[in-house]
């Protein structure tokens, strides 16, 4: 079943949230999306995400309108992840460290650290003010990827039975007020893996090339270059875009988004894109030789 990539195997992408917004970056594709509404697809917007800005491992909003990228030992502040405004970068504390996911609410910086199923709670995280552990109510722990806003904690479910959701909190000790919610197609086709949920998977099929036959009791050997293809339809992704206000780089517009996201769908195939193998066989009689041509 088609499912969205995780955050532990999807490197620069992560939700965020501040105000009345909610964000998707996407560091692999150079930007990011901002939305009012995931469940209802509304206000969708996408931004170039400022070279300085890109990179990071995990990211965050506090309820000061300032975003925080973290990468490694640090945490880059700023207030405009398109302008990259007023940076200022701080270094983690150790204790804040290592976590796998960070996201903020209520006025405070919270760590998931996912594995030990156990949450931190500070109001600094390059001092560790006012340092709090919780253990992870078992309904919040299986989390794709975490965010928060001023007054509620977000992650996204596993994909199941009822589609791609996201889970609303305000406690992720004691699972109160807990809320639901589908995300719009609109929006699980920006997630890592969405595509594949909205348009289907991407699939293979096979050509014979050449059949050969050998009655000599010689042993004879053939060589034959065999090219794998990769793509999409181009015409049935180029509406993915429509209900997006782009405001992104040049080399993004006109469909080039949606082909680095088709792309970015298909990590395992496009690492053999274009690539040729040279396949030998040493036989007598030989089956039909055959070439994967993968759309």
């Amino acid at each position: 079943m088609p499912a969205i990539v995780p955050k532990r195997k999807a490197p620069g992408v992560d939700f965020c949230g501040v105000g009345e917004y909610y964000y998707i970056v996407r560091s692999d594709l150079g930007c990011y999306m901002r939305s009012t509404n995931f469940n209802e697809g509304k206000d969708l917007n996408v931004y170039s995400l400022h070279p300085s800005c890109q990179g990071g491992e995990h990211y965050l909003a506090y309820q000061d309108d300032l975003f925080y990228i973290i990468k490694g030992g640090a945490y880059r502040r700023v207030s405009n992840m398109n302008m990259d405004t007023a940076a200022v970068v701080y270094n983690l504390h150790p204790n804040c460290q290592g976590g796998d996911h960070y996201l903020s609410a209520f006025g405070h910086f919270y760590i998931v650290f996912q594995s030990k199923g156990v949450y931190r709670k500070v109001t600094n995280m390059n001092t560790d003010s006012d340092a709090v552990e919780y253990s992870l109510h078992p309904s919040c722990r299986d989390g794709l990827y975490y965010w928060g806003i001023k007054g509620h904690y977000y992650f996204v479910k596993p994909h199941d039975e009822w589609g791609i959701q996201y889970y609303q909190t305000t406690n992720f000790h004691e699972n109160m007020d807990a809320v639901t919610y589908s995300f719009h197609p609109d929006v699980v086709n920006f997630l890592p893996g969405g595509l594949a949920i909205t348009q289907g998977s991407a699939f293979g099929t096979w050509e014979a090339i050449k059949t050969i036959s050998n009655d000599s009791n010689t042993p004879i050997t053939w060589n034959k270059k065999i090219t794998r293809k990769v793509g999409y339809a181009k015409e049935k992704m180029s509406s993915i875009e429509h209900n997006w206000s782009v405001s992104i780089s040049a080399s993004k517009q006109s469909g080039a988004l949606t082909e680095a996201i088709a792309k970015t769908s298909t990590p395992s195939l496009l690492n053999t894109a274009g690539k040729a193998s040279t396949r030998r066989r040493r036989t007598g009689a030989r089956p039909p030789t055959w070439k994967s041509l993968s759309a």
